[in-house]
């Protein structure tokens, strides 16, 4: 299936990717993406851009050529207490926030602590999407994770990128919580954690997994733009309301927490 959303990408903003905008919208185009999240690495890694680069995101126009942007985030997860790299009314002005661990930035303890650290980012209302939670460096309780992801509506991501290039060996955890996210009613989202605009939408590894455990494809925030759309609109981010609009031939009601 030619899923046409993409939540995670790295731009050169972020000096260990090597796209811009420009590249993404492209290739977007050509690979059929109507919506990618636009998501550089928080400011406590060490080569991500500044606070202001977050602040100043609302100068991307909302579409190019079709193409949807959401401007967003991948935040540092900094301690157990579950806190992230961007705080306050500014992450209101964002579409989206996702979260996860990253050695610079947190460096891996044990499962308790990787655990109670993830969960309490969950808690915390200000992370939509936990991103690489199958990360081997980082064992978890994968569910008591998922359980708390269900509860407090904090999508699960399966990072194809983990498959391919970093984080070998994520193969077992991926299958695992996708299969937990499937008794507990989790959120799962595919994000190719694209650092060159090449691998825009690529999630034939995470799909495979997807399928392997037969995740119902109605909980997959990829399945439409409106579908990403509602359930961002569900955790209280107003700012994508004019995406909304530019999207409304989907099912929009399709999207929340089915």
């Amino acid at each position: 299936m030619q899923y046409q959303v993409d939540t995670h990408t790295h731009t050169v903003a972020s000096s260990h990717a090597y796209s811009t905008i420009h590249d993404y919208i492209a290739v977007a185009k050509q690979k059929g993406i109507r919506l990618f999240a636009n998501t550089d690495h928080g400011p406590d890694m060490a080569d991500a851009p500044h606070f202001w680069h977050f602040v100043n995101l609302r100068v991307l126009p909302r579409m190019v050529d079709g193409v949807g942007i959401l401007r967003g985030i991948e935040a540092n997860i900094k301690n157990i207490d579950g806190e992230i790299d961007f705080f306050g009314d500014y992450l209101k002005q964002l579409d989206i926030v996702l979260a996860g661990f990253h050695e610079p930035v947190y460096p891996p303890s044990d499962k308790a602590t990787h655990t109670k650290a993830m969960i309490n980012a969950i808690k915390s209302g200000n992370v939509d999407i936990i991103t690489h939670p199958g990360n081997p460096a980082y064992p978890i309780d994968i569910e008591a994770v998922s359980r708390a992801a269900a509860e407090y509506g904090v999508a699960l991501e399966i990072n194809n990128s983990s498959f391919e290039v970093s984080r070998k060996g994520s193969e077992a955890n991926c299958t695992a919580i996708a299969q937990a996210a499937k008794e507990f009613g989790t959120i799962l989202v595919m994000g190719s954690d694209s650092h060159v605009a090449f691998s825009l939408g690529g999630f034939a590894r995470a799909q495979a997994i997807i399928d392997e455990v037969a995740y119902p494809p109605s909980r997959l925030l990829n399945r439409s733009p409106s579908a990403l759309l509602a359930f961002l609109a569900a955790r209280g981010h107003e700012t994508v309301s004019d995406l909304i609009a530019l999207f409304n031939d989907d099912d929009i009601g399709d999207g929340a927490n089915n």
